[in-house]
């Protein structure tokens, strides 16, 4: 009984630890989607911190004749890991116009389903895989 007992809160401590600190999603993640300016690419090299989510995110921008129109580096703000969920901000400078991007996610392994609304209005919905 004992025994049972001490598994039991065992597996509650752990399940609630994991809850604090959340996903470990520390490294390079990658996707492509389209949006209403062009096929944009994105590298997100997070850095996680028990539940503070730092790092960069790079994007490149190609237009509709696959040119690129935009490339970019930005510092990941706002960063918050809670369980599998995410949430973060970069501030994007797009064709000299600077654009707030605001992300939220869930981490399921190896994907993180993200969507982001830019300045305020609807973007898009995507997934990122964690690179090899």
């Amino acid at each position: 009984m004992f025994l049972r007992k001490s598994a039991i809160l065992a597996i509650l401590i752990f399940a609630g630890l994991v809850c604090v600190y959340g996903a470990d999603i520390t490294g390079k993640w990658t996707t492509q989607f389209d949006s209403q300016v062009g096929v944009q690419k994105y590298t997100f090299d997070f850095k996680a911190e028990g539940t503070k989510l730092t790092g960069t995110a790079t994007s490149n921008v190609k237009g509709p004749d696959g040119a690129v129109v935009n490339e970019a580096k930005s510092q990941i703000l706002e960063g918050k890991i809670e369980g599998d969920k995410i949430s973060f901000s970069e501030n994007l400078s797009y064709t000299g116009m600077d654009l707030k991007i605001v992300y939220t996610g869930t981490v399921s392994g190896s994907e993180i389903k993200l969507s982001r609304t830019v300045s305020d209005q609807p973007g898009e919905t995507f997934v990122a895989k964690r690179e090899k």
